[in-house]
């Protein structure tokens, strides 16, 4: 590590704001040395704002049924390989059940963009905040109007992740078909901070034609947007898309930005992504060790996890299945931390009632 990328590390921790140019550096800058160095002052600031704790959320998969044709996606539509789904309300609430009974305090409905129908998904969350109202409900179902937005945000739900997946308009057109517009994305990003919502983006590492310059003006993006949570993954192919010969990112490189996240935005909510414990055995922990504070089992039916194979050998069962609680709260004592049954909400976080 040199003594330029230590510098900016320490700055990034101190003033938790670097230049896009900065940013680029340290990205350049990458070594096995630097992401020690930032991983141990990421995890010494997640443990004063945090302390050990971290949190889970019950993710649900509702279908893998989706209107865009993402160049990196397995489940874009015209994928005439992927097995569809679409799970029903009564399918949704019998995940949560079981996961309120795990200990899950958070339900994470994820699907494919425009899957589920905005009458819907405004019932099923009302029903989930009766019968559970010291739950969190986080969606993460794509593009929508501000109208239906506002109408998801008053049904009761709390947070809304929405992948920006590249800050980099050029590099967005790269990766999307021109029925795609990197302008709604953002639009999206900031109706849902309007409403209200605790809001996520985020962005996949290693993505096809993706610089460090790219990375870092994700980086910057999040540093000023200044979301409440962020979920970062490696890019993993998948067989049968057009980009699906493409090389992976990889977990060394994630796991440093995670790092970086941490120091950037000190009270975060930052997954150890399925992504990451896709592409390596240990990735969960590596992230949890370098500042990321949640994990998100599967609750899904075991009978559609396959189903929702957004890029190859995609982790549903074992540590990343909801059923396997117990075991993962025993691998993070392991390491030292220690997972909590609560909503897990960003500290400045505005509760509905």
């Amino acid at each position: 590590m040199t003594e330029a990328v230590k510098k900016l590390i320490d700055t990034l921790h101190d003033a938790h704001t670097l230049t896009t140019e900065e940013y680029e550096r340290l990205v350049v800058g990458y070594s096995t040395e630097a992401a020690a160095y930032a991983a141990q002052k990421a995890d010494a600031m997640r443990r004063r704002v945090f302390g050990n704790t971290v949190f889970i959320r019950g993710l649900i998969e509702v279908s893998n049924l989706c209107r865009n044709d993402c160049y990196y996606c397995g489940i874009r539509c015209s994928n005439e390989k992927c097995d569809r789904y679409c799970l029903t309300a009564k399918q949704i609430l019998e995940c949560c059940e079981e996961g309120y009974q795990l200990g899950f305090r958070t339900f994470v409905l994820q699907g494919g963009e425009g899957c589920l129908a905005v009458d819907d998904v405004t019932s099923t969350v009302r029903e989930i905040k009766r019968r559970y109202p010291d739950c969190a409900v986080t969606l993460s179902l794509g593009e929508y109007s501000f109208e239906e937005y506002r109408r998801m945000r008053e049904s009761g739900a709390d947070r809304y992740l929405l992948r920006h997946e590249t800050a980099d308009r050029e590099h967005y057109e790269r990766l999307h078909p021109s029925s795609m517009s990197f302008d709604n994305r953002m639009r999206c990003l900031h109706d849902l901070r309007v409403l209200g919502f605790q809001v996520g983006c985020g962005f996949m590492v290693g993505s096809p034609y993706q610089t460090p310059r790219h990375i870092a003006t994700d980086l910057k993006f999040i540093e000023e947007f200044a979301p409440e949570m962020c979920g970062i993954g490696p890019f993993i192919p998948q067989k049968d898309t057009p980009l699906g010969d493409h090389p992976a990112g990889t977990a060394d490189l994630t796991v440093y930005l995670l790092s970086l996240l941490r120091l950037m935005h000190p009270e975060l909510l930052l997954p150890a992504t399925t992504a990451l414990g896709s592409i390596g055995s240990d990735g969960r922990e590596r992230g949890i060790r370098a500042g990321a504070n949640v994990i998100m089992p599967n609750l899904s039916p075991p009978s559609e996890r396959q189903k929702y194979a957004l890029y190859d050998n995609k982790l549903s069962s074992g540590d990343e299945s909801a059923q396997a609680v117990a075991h993962l709260r025993l691998s993070m004592q392991t390491i030292g931390y220690e997972i909590v049954n609560a909503r897990g909400d960003h500290p400045d976080a505005h509760i509905q009632n």
